[in-house]
């Protein structure tokens, strides 16, 4: 028998499987088809972007690890992001911060960009059936210093609210270009190393500045806002925190972002899914896998990822939720860390796809708790890999740990020469 006879069978058996616990799997593919993940292309180069002003890091963002091969430039980035598209099913949008602009060998600010700058961006997106979305870049810069958006002097936070009006407009011309809106990430690394005394002030700057930032009005672009548990040199304070975020949010209706990586450690992301949607129009994920901080880690399938898929389908709210990626490993291949953070994403979903959620309602309702326990139970056994199996098999892709050998291939004729 060879593997696509063999997946076949497999799917007809667990089809069966789970008819019997009130599941249609053939719904469940078709879900899992319609849901875009939105893949971070700093991943590729260890987020360093392509301007000429010379990438400073901090704020938090750090990527360990040497692994040879990293794209260089923008054309190298492209072609890492095509190779990867061929090992993943499914249609997908790709998130661009603004460091990672066309500027053609040019020395343009972080004040000065404008739409412009990712024009080809656009055209490239367009032609390899993706959608974009957009994050201003408050790090890495001579202006960064502790403070951006929140800092006293005027001239530092005028420049940030300026860049921050400016990645606005890009992501307005993004969505007006393909038709669908653009979501436009804002997160700064704002804080302090040590005991801050005048919390209040800095938190204070942050929202009128969000005001001013804010105040313009746009139909092809969604507004979120990142909030961060700490940063790198910034351990004690951090001014936009998540509450601080979730309170702007709920108030002016913006979107709050929830990456798993800027939580305490023991924190359920999950739990945080039912009561974001009561109070703000949509969510919007960065998964990750913080493994002691917030260390981005290449997301895999784990019992947080998981927890956090199933809560949005349990929630019916995969109509509210924009879910990207949020990692950046230096240490092993890059497109490896692609591959399998994605498809770890996607198999999160799949299972709670594949929930008897009817049932688990019903029993939950009867209070009949014992029988909620025990299917939920029974239900982590459920034959979900022949179901995931069928699911490449149908999008032409690798199957299992097929993608490994294209992979090391890739490898062999592309990034190695690098």
């Amino acid at each position: 028998m060879n593997q696509t006879d063999l997946i076949q069978k497999s799917y007809e058996i667990a089809k069966e499987r789970y008819q019997a616990v009130g599941v249609n799997t053939d719904k469940a593919l078709e879900d899992l088809q319609k849901i875009s993940i939105s893949i971070h292309c700093w991943q590729a180069d260890d987020v360093t972007g392509f301007e000429n002003l010379g990438n400073l890091g901090g704020g938090g963002i750090q990527a360990t690890g040497n692994y040879p091969g990293k794209a260089r430039n923008i054309d190298e980035i492209r072609q890492d992001i095509e190779k990867v598209l061929t090992l993943i099913a499914g249609n997908h949008r790709l998130n661009l911060h603004a460091i990672y602009g066309d500027f053609a060998g040019k020395v343009v600010d972080r004040n000065e960009v404008d739409p412009s700058h990712f024009a080809s961006w656009m055209q490239w997106a367009k032609e390899k059936g993706l959608k974009l979305d957009f994050n201003s870049t408050s790090f890495g810069h001579p202006k960064s210093g502790d403070l951006t958006l929140s800092n006293p002097h005027k001239e530092i936070r005028d420049f940030w609210i300026e860049h921050t009006k400016r990645c606005r407009a890009i992501a307005e011309a993004m969505g007006q270009y393909q038709n669908d809106p653009c979501i436009m990430n804002l997160w700064i690394h704002d804080g302090m190393k040590d005991q801050t005394v005048n919390r209040l002030k800095y938190r204070a700057i942050l929202e009128k500045s969000l005001d001013e930032i804010f105040a313009t009005n746009y139909k092809n672009m969604k507004d979120c806002i990142e909030a961060k548990l700490f940063g790198i040199g910034l351990e004690s304070y951090t001014v936009g925190s998540y509450d601080f975020y979730l309170g702007y949010g709920a108030k002016n209706q913006k979107i709050v972002t929830l990456d798993t990586g800027h939580f305490h450690l023991t924190e359920s992301i999950a739990d945080k899914i039912s009561s974001l949607l009561l109070f703000t129009p949509e969510i919007m994920l960065h998964v990750s896998r913080p493994i002691r901080w917030d260390s981005d880690h290449v997301t895999i399938l784990n019992d947080d990822v998981t927890d956090l898929a199933k809560e949005i389908v349990r929630a019916e709210a995969l109509n509210r939720v924009h879910i990207g990626l949020d990692y950046f490993d230096a240490s092993i291949n890059r497109l490896g860390a692609y591959v399998i953070g994605i498809r770890a994403t996607q198999k999160a979903f799949l299972q709670g796809l594949l929930e008897p959620i009817s049932q688990l309602k019903t029993y939950e309702e009867n209070e009949q708790y014992f029988e909620r326990l025990a299917l939920l139970e029974e239900a982590k056994a459920l034959p979900w890999n022949a179901v995931w199996d069928m699911f490449c098999l149908k999008n032409n892709i690798a199957v299992g740990e097929d993608y490994i050998a294209e992979i090391q291939q890739y490898e062999k004729h592309v990034t190695s020469k690098r």
